[in-house]
């Protein structure tokens, strides 16, 4: 499933470093922290790939 704007795609990157242990826990908040815990790191991986262009920075 990839992801369906920038913000998305960027707390998916943030949650999936935690998940690896490249990050502190911790410093995750909002969607990165809830996606942390809720994702597999296969998924986060899915989500943290998607290409950036053309993704709206928000979703509406």
């Amino acid at each position: 499933m990839p992801a369906k704007s920038k913000a998305q795609q960027k707390a998916a990157g943030a949650a999936l470093a935690a998940k690896r242990g490249e990050a502190d826990k911790d410093d995750l908040f909002g969607a990165s922290k809830d996606m942390a815990r809720s994702m597999t790191e296969a998924e986060l991986e899915e989500l943290a790939s998607t290409k950036r262009k053309g993704l709206p920075r928000k979703k509406d």
